[in-house]
């Protein structure tokens, strides 16, 4: 993760707020929280900041957004496909976002988080993949590609 632009890092299988004040870090303005959110959202409301702010990206079965309300904190869903779903008046700003990403990972400004390549989609390699994603040990994207012909 540092090699990716962090400045500091820590052990999501750990508690939250011990490795937060591990690095000196009591609370925090801003959380994405990108995968299982539901596991720790407990954990995420007690480390943000009075009105900070907290990014989902996965889909949570059940979440109880009230208890950042003492907080004033905010919760903000990404759905990538939002703006062409609805068909909303900024729809190309999606096309626009995706363009500059490429731009930005071909400056080599950002980093791809590509872990694993895997190869064709098959059954042994989605096997592989999916062990590996439920391990909680994957880091980065995994790759399978294609279908056989």
């Amino acid at each position: 993760m540092k090699d990716l632009g962090a400045h500091a890092v820590i052990d999501h299988s750990k508690p939250i707020m011990e490795e937060l004040k591990r690095i000196d870090v009591p609370q925090v303005d801003y959380i994405a929280s990108l995968t299982h959110a539901d596991a720790h959202f407990a954990q995420l409301v007690e480390v943000i900041t009075p009105q900070g702010r907290l990014g989902l990206i996965d889909d949570p079965k059940v979440l109880d957004a009230n208890p950042l309300k003492r907080k004033a904190a905010s919760l903000h869903w990404e759905f990538m496909f939002t703006r062409s779903l609805f068909e909303t008046v900024d729809m190309i700003k999606q096309h626009e976002l995706l363009d500059e990403v490429a731009r930005l990972v071909d400056a080599g400004i950002l980093k791809t988080t590509l872990g694993e390549h895997y190869g064709a989609i098959n059954a042994a390699n989605l096997k592989r993949a999916h062990a590996l994603i439920e391990s909680a040990k994957a880091k980065g994207k995994i790759v399978l590609e294609g279908f056989p012909a």
